[in-house]
C-alpha cells in the first residue's frame, strides 16, 4: 500500500508473531492503528501496549519486546520487519509495505513474543575475548595513541551494538551449526588492533582457528548488507583470516 493511501485511510495494519514461552507455538495476532505522521514501529507496538486490542476488537495480552536508547544505538530492539532483521526504532511506518509484519528473530530463541535470548552471541564473545583486559584495581593514567588513519576504521568496528542482525543475515548462524558469527570475528579486529589489547592476539586467533570459528563463514555477504550501522565486516573476516593464516605458520616454524 503506497504513502498517500495509508494516509487516506488513517490506519495501519501490523501482523505481529507471538509466543507466550519458550516451549508454546507461536501464532500470529493482528493490530490495526490509527495513522500517525512520523510513527515508527516502536511507537506502534507502544500504542498496542497501551490499548492491547486486535483488529477483531477482542482484547489480548499486551505484546513484549525490549527497547531502550530509541535511537539506533543500543541494538536491543532487533527484530524482524516485513521479511528482514532490523533496529524497530528505525523502521518508519511510511516507508514500509502494508501489512506490516512483524516476528522475533529467528537465530535466537524467543523468550516470549518478540523477546529474544542473545546468549549465543555474548558467548561467542566470551570464546574470543573481545575485551581488553585491565583489572582496574590502580590508575594506570592515559592509554596508548593510535594512529589517525588506524583510529579512523578501528572506530567504525567500534560502533557495533550487539544487536544480532548480522546473525540474523548469516546462513550459516543457524541450530544446526556453532559458528560464532561475523560480529565476534570483527571484534577480534578491533581489540588486536588496540595498542594493550594486541598483547593478547594470539589467543583471539586461536579461538578463531576453531570449528567454530572462521571456516563456518560461507562468504555469502549477507552480514555487511544487514548491519545498521554499516560496518565492513566482511573486511574484517577478510583481515582474520590473513592473520589467522599468518600465525598459523608462524606457530609451525616456532615448532
Amino acid at each position: 500500500m503506497s504513502e498517500q493511501a495509508v494516509k487516506s485511510n488513517k490506519t495501519v495494519k501490523f501482523v505481529v508473531t507471538r509466543q507466550n514461552d519458550p516451549n508454546s507455538n507461536s501464532y500470529t495476532e493482528e493490530f490495526e492503528l490509527p495513522y500517525r505522521p512520523g510513527m515508527n514501529v516502536i511507537s506502534a507496538l507502544m500504542e498496542i501496549q497501551r490499548n492491547p486490542v486486535d483488529s477483531h476488537g477482542k482484547e489480548t495480552a499486551p505484546v513484549c519486546w525490549e527497547s531502550n536508547c530509541l535511537e539506533e544505538v543500543c541494538g536491543a530492539c532487533s527484530m524482524v520487519i516485513n521479511g528482514k532483521p532490523r533496529q524497530a526504532c528505525a523502521a518508519l511506518v511510511d516507508k514500509l509495505e502494508q501489512p506490516i509484519t512483524i516476528a522475533p528473530m529467528s537465530t535466537f530463541p524467543v523468550v516470549r513474543d518478540l523477546i529474544i535470548d542473545r546468549s549465543r552471541m555474548f558467548n561467542a564473545l566470551k570464546k574470543v575475548k573481545a575485551w581488553i583486559p585491565i583489572d582496574g584495581t590502580y590508575d594506570l593514567g592515559p592509554g596508548p595513541r593510535m594512529a589517525e588513519k588506524k583510529r579512523q576504521w578501528a572506530y567504525e568496528l567500534s560502533k557495533c551494538m550487539t544487536c544480532g542482525v548480522c546473525l540474523e543475515a548469516c546462513p550459516n548462524v543457524n541450530e544446526k551449526t556453532t559458528f560464532i558469527g561475523p560480529a565476534a570475528i570483527s571484534q577480534v579486529r578491533l581489540f588486536n588492533s588496540h595498542p594493550t589489547g594486541e598483547m593478547n592476539q594470539e589467543e583471539r586467533l586461536d579461538a578463531l582457528m576453531t570449528d567454530d570459528g572462521l571456516e563456518g563463514c560461507g562468504n555469502s555477504q549477507n552480514c555487511v548488507r544487514s548491519c545498521p550501522k554499516g560496518i565492513p565486516l566482511t573486511t574484517s573476516i577478510a583481515e582474520m583470516n590473513k592473520q589467522t593464516t599468518k600465525h598459523m605458520f608462524k606457530r609451525w616454524l616456532t615448532v
